[in-house]
């Protein structure tokens, strides 16, 4: 099958000092050739004019497009594995599209999304791990995302994911030669119950890694932070403070907040804030009545809720937890977990001190003032502090859904090989081989036919 050549803007989209444009595909230096008139040395680069070739000329002598660097990479030494041409232009709308229609009719055509990437993992160049980690890279907003991008990226995930894949097709080998081959003397007669412990000790370890990669998940997913308590208790205020912008409407109107009001911040991880619906026992009206349901949903969701209570009440503190008062009713306070933030705003108008009681409490509980900014400092670091609780950024990680469920099909599969492997030696071997396909996911690298190479490399059979 025919592979076309491609161009796109490798650079960011509008108006650039600079914008880089990427070619490739088998007549990336024939095209390039017809736009500059010249070759230029592999990997070098070189001060270029472009022109456009409409006359069909190949010296480069037609109307000047622009001037800039061109670098060419050979393949299969490039990023798509093919030959690659990258020219650096001045970012203007006009050039690109000079260029975009002088390439069009040097034979080239625009790429799709993810098309260079595609290709890249098509040629080897990348695997399944690694084009997404280089998605995750482009994405990442916090400096904990880009190291993790760029960990996948190098192949960490991909080596682990391997590395687990070859020991399965190790334990594969005995079985299956015990199963093809029960009669050759050079097979050992208790190769299939040695095959037992290492399938065991496989399955503990990947389910070790699995558990391990929760909180990994959270750097690359951010964690979700829920704002909650009565109305007018200042929450609205509290998460323009935090954002350092209006993205709530603040009134002194009970029950302002109907919906869910967000925001993202970055706390080391990436953390999504909802200021959500005042909460009372009786609401005004229907909408008020939905607001409230969605604010109880998104509680129970988050990651950390922030109980706000206006501290200049003149209840006392232990009145209020006790969930005993109209402003904060008992199942306010149920759904807010030990280790959660509870915040006593408007400290601005209370002389209240909770310092000698918080240090029994199963909260973290502040004082601050959201008008004035007071305690607004000791409320960031500890909402960063419980956002990076048990986040683990070194070695591999199963950062999306896809990994995770291709580990969880592994240990599937391994557990019916452990169970079948003294009573049905055959059928523990395709659940192994079932095991190694499921890892195989992870990277793309799904084959069965590795296990006649081990079974070959391990036992002297046939001789």
């Amino acid at each position: 099958m025919a592979v076309d050549t491609i161009f796109a803007r490798a650079s960011g989209a509008g108006k650039a000092g600079v914008a880089v444009y990427r070619l490739s595909g088998p007549e990336a230096f024939s095209i390039f050739r017809k736009l500059v008139g010249k070759w230029i040395i592999n990997r070098e680069a070189a001060y270029v004019a472009v022109r456009d070739p409409a006359d069909g000329s190949v010296t480069g002598r037609g109307q000047l497009i622009d001037r800039g660097l061109a670098i060419l990479f050979e393949g299969p030494k490039s990023f798509t594995g093919e030959d690659v041409v990258e020219l650096s232009l001045h970012g203007s709308r006009a050039v690109e599209e000079a260029l975009y229609d002088a390439l069009t009719r040097a034979g080239a055509r625009p790429a799709e999304a993810g098309e260079f990437t595609l290709r890249a993992l098509k040629n080897d160049k990348l695997d399944l791990a690694q084009v997404e980690a280089l998605a995750d890279l482009i994405d990442s907003e916090t400096s904990l995302q880009r190291k993790q991008a760029l960990g996948q990226l190098d192949g960490r995930l991909s080596e682990a994911a391997e590395g687990w894949r070859k020991e399965i097709l190790a334990v594969m080998a005995p079985l299956e030669a015990d199963i093809d081959f029960p009669d050759e003397g050079d097979v050992p007669a208790a190769v299939a119950a040695r095959a037992g412990p290492a399938i065991a000790a496989l399955k503990t370890s990947l389910t070790t890694f699995l558990n391990q990669s929760v909180s990994a998940r959270k750097i690359r997913e951010g964690v979700s932070i829920a704002i909650i308590g009565p109305p007018n208790a200042g929450k609205s205020s509290l998460i323009n403070a935090l954002a350092g912008s209006d993205v709530a409407i603040v009134s002194d109107i009970a029950g302002t907040t109907r919906d869910i009001v967000e925001t993202r911040l970055d706390l080391g991880v990436v953390a999504t804030i909802a200021d959500t619906a005042g909460l009372r026992s009786m609401a005004s009206d229907a909408i008020e009545e939905e607001g409230v349901k969605r604010a109880k949903s998104r509680a129970k969701q988050a990651d950390i809720r922030v109980l706000v209570i206006d501290g200049s009440e003149t209840v006392s503190r232990e009145t209020l937890l006790s969930g005993l008062t109209e402003n904060v009713p008992r199942e306010t306070l149920d759904l807010v977990h030990p280790g959660d933030i509870i915040v006593w705003n408007k400290s601005d108008k209370t002389n209240v001190d909770i310092s000698p009681e918080k240090e029994h409490s199963p909260y973290t509980e502040l004082s601050v003032s959201a008008k004035t900014g007071a305690g607004m400092a000791g409320l960031l670091q500890a909402l960063t502090q419980k956002a990076a609780e048990g986040v683990n950024n070194d070695g591999p990680a199963l950062t999306r859904a896809r990994h995770a469920a291709a580990v969880e099909e592994a240990i599937a599969a391994l557990t019916r090989a452990e169970a079948n492997i003294e009573r049905a030696p055959e059928l523990a071997a395709e659940d192994a081989r079932l095991a190694a396909r499921a890892l195989g996911k992870i990277t793309g690298a799904v084959g069965v036919e590795d296990v006649l190479g081990e079974i070959f490399s391990s036992f002297c059979i046939g001789k």
